[in-house]
């Protein structure tokens, strides 16, 4: 079996081994291929029976000029950049890595909360230029400094990620609230409350997404939503970036009414130079690795690994277009 990866490197950038695919077939790893050149990609996937992607587009052109293509695996969770119905028409399952970074993810979306109390890395900076050595007291801060303790922490989405994050602002003495469609026993157990998303919003003083993306969400942080939060709310993304109308969140935070946001995602990855956030006020933006750990890859590749043995066993599994 031939054996094709169009775009390894953020996966697998030396750390990891293909090891497992190679056992599998004769494996063939790009580091990178174009997203819009749709010849390089066909060209790129050839005769191979199997294809695996994380970010690069299979679309029904790819689809149709490429009759070896018997199965299509994401490196990823997401799969919109393949044209599911299409490859379902012709046979093709596409499978996913459905859960492989809870807890880095969780573990993110704290570190940017943290990030947002404290600005660690900016006060790290400034004792390094010697502005500590300098100071006429024997300590100082630049930004306001924030106990998260009798807080309010609101979460839109608690699914497996949600209920780590939950975890954490537990621990830190937040009272955490949820708008979930489904609730769960161990978010019950965990002390999480349910309500309205008018309530989420009114109430969080930390308001986080940790929800896939759906039509209802979609440019959900927008300015009438944004109006409805307290004052000084802060907001963290980790999620996904279409989540918020980026220039009413710039405009919040350049006025105030958002204290301060802390983003993983935006609206297009890699971001662009005319993004309004990259010029709002007390704005962190990270790009794009919640999921990046090593711990958390290496449960990708393991379930990557696992799809095509399922499949070639018959029995195929993670398939999102059954």
């Amino acid at each position: 079996m031939k054996i094709v990866i169009l775009d390894g490197y953020t996966e697998n950038p030396g750390d990891l081994s293909w090891s497992g695919l190679e056992e599998l077939g004769d494996l063939k790893v790009y580091s990178r291929t174009s997203l819009t050149n749709e010849d390089e990609i066909i060209a790129r996937i050839g005769d191979a029976e199997a294809v695996y992607t994380n970010k690069t587009p299979i679309s029904r052109r790819v689809i149709d000029a490429c009759p070896s293509m018997k199965f299509i695996s994401m490196l990823a969770t997401g799969y919109n950049v393949v044209d599911v119905a299409y490859a379902k028409e012709k046979g093709i399952p596409v499978t996913n890595v459905p859960v492989y970074g809870t807890h880095s993810v969780s573990q993110f979306a704290i570190a940017l909360l943290l990030e947002v109390c404290h600005h660690i890395g900016h006060h790290d900076r400034t004792v390094h230029e010697g502005k500590w050595e300098n100071c006429a007291d024997w300590c100082y801060w630049d930004y306001p400094l924030i106990e998260l303790a009798g807080k309010t922490y609101g979460l839109l989405g608690c699914g497996n990620i949600g209920i780590h994050t939950a975890e954490i602002a537990k621990a830190l003495g937040m009272r955490v609230i949820t708008y979930d469609g489904k609730e769960t026993e161990a978010a019950h157990k965990l002390g999480v409350e349910y309500v309205s998303l008018e309530e989420l919003f009114t109430q969080s003083d930390v308001l986080g997404l940790q929800m896939p993306l759906f039509p209802f969400n979609t440019g959900i942080i927008n300015k009438e939503n944004i109006a409805k939060m307290k004052d000084g709310v802060i907001i963290i993304n980790n999620s996904r970036g279409q989540m918020v109308v980026e220039q009413d969140l710039a405009d919040a935070l350049n006025s105030g009414k958002v204290a301060a946001a802390g983003l993983d995602v935006v609206s297009t990855e890699p971001i662009r130079g005319d993004n309004p956030l990259l010029k709002a006020k007390n704005c962190i933006i990270t790009p794009h690795i919640s999921w990046g750990p090593k711990e958390s890859r290496q449960r990708i590749m393991d379930c990557a690994v696992e799809n095509l043995k399922a499949y070639l066993a018959g029995s195929p599994i993670n398939v999102v277009n059954p």
